[in-house]
């Protein structure tokens, strides 16, 4: 019986760390501007330099959403937002907990 308890322990602490790993960090951006967005760059919070560009060589029209997973393998929750509109404007947002929002929106 003492076999049998040690691995239900085992396993009910892998399955617990494995929900922790898989927090879903997917974030719908809405673009309720009426500018395009053209970049949009997510990095973890306090970091000094943006990551790559997360649309890449599309854009994000005005009065339109995107999904992004914002999970970069590092485990994070906190990450700050550029995102750089087609007027040149750029937009930072800190300090966003990913693991909590689901929608982030951008208005005029």
């Amino acid at each position: 019986m003492n076999k049998f308890s040690a691995a239900l322990a085992l396993a009910i602490l892998a399955m617990s760390t494995t929900g922790a790993a898989a927090i879903d960090r997917r974030v719908q951006i809405n673009n309720y501007t009426s500018y395009d967005i053209i970049s949009f760059y997510a990095s973890n919070k306090g970091t000094r330099s943006w990551e790559e560009d997360i649309l890449g060589r599309k854009i994000l029209p005005a009065g339109h959403s995107v999904v992004i997973n914002i999970d970069d393998g590092s485990g994070y929750c906190k990450y700050d937002f550029l995102a750089v509109f087609e007027d040149g404007e750029e937009l930072v947002k800190y300090n966003n907990n990913v693991c909590e929002l689901s929608q982030f929106n951008y208005t005029d």
